[in-house]
């Protein structure tokens, strides 16, 4: 199991209470349009807390199927918990070609947790199997000497200085679940690492392309700011 929805409100410590409007937490002032994000349903996501987060932080959200849809929105963002091969295949053709289009016109596009893990050229669960290709890297089997799955909080080091991260301290503790990562990648796509058994690349991103090991929308504050950072950097408008 490489990431899980097996997280339940006892794991949630240190969630912010959800109060106020969207004006009044910092992302729609007056006059600016609400943001709009997609949220690519690959079949193997817990979707309802990440659009939760998403609306929370003022986001017009709206999950979705569909390739159309896909290729025509500009702030895109792909979940997903269990294994690499399913989320992966299940991306196969259509929806692969709409994403893959919609990149390429200008869309953002952030991945979650094994929604992250397929983002790259490949991983090893159950086998080898072909990734999206969009980020350099494999995703590796952690330490067999460590428990796992890794499910916890743990803390980021090694942060880039990049807009994803603004605002977060360094140091952050952010909520994992996941037995596989992106490990040792290059400085060119790296933003931050966690250490579990050995150091893994827990934020990773090249261009509009980006995404985290954890689940920002299980990460409190922190991963609301990371989510924040986001819709702001991709202008989801």
């Amino acid at each position: 199991m490489s990431c899980s929805d097996m997280m339940n409100s006892a794991s949630l410590t240190g969630r912010p209470v959800i109060e106020g409007d969207a004006a009044s937490r910092g992302i729609v002032g007056d006059g600016q349009a609400v943001p709009t994000a997609t949220v690519i349903n690959a079949g193997v996501g817990n979707l309802g807390n990440l659009e939760r987060a998403l609306r929370f932080l003022g986001a017009e959200t709206e999950i979705t199927t569909d390739p159309d849809v896909v290729r025509r929105h500009r702030c895109l963002l792909l979940p997903g918990v269990g294994a690499f091969r399913p989320p992966r295949d299940n991306l196969r053709g259509a929806m692969e070609e709409a994403l893959r289009q919609a990149i390429d016109d200008g869309a953002w596009l952030l991945g979650i947790c094994v929604g992250y893990q397929i983002l790259f050229e490949g991983g090893e669960e159950f086998g080898d199997s072909d990734g999206l290709g969009l980020l350099p890297g494999i995703v590796r089997r952690l330490p067999s000497n460590i428990i796992l799955p890794h499910m916890g909080w743990n803390a980021l080091h090694d942060e880039a200085d990049h807009p994803l991260l603004r605002h977060i301290p360094r140091g952050s503790f952010v909520y994992f679940v996941h037995s596989f990562a992106p490990l040792d990648l290059t400085a060119e796509v790296s933003l931050a690492k966690a250490t579990y058994g050995q150091p893994f690349d827990a934020i990773a991103g090249r261009g509009r392309v980006l995404g985290t090991q954890f689940h920002p929308e299980k990460s409190g504050r922190h991963g609301l700011q990371l989510l924040r950072n986001y819709l702001e950097m991709a202008r989801c408008n």
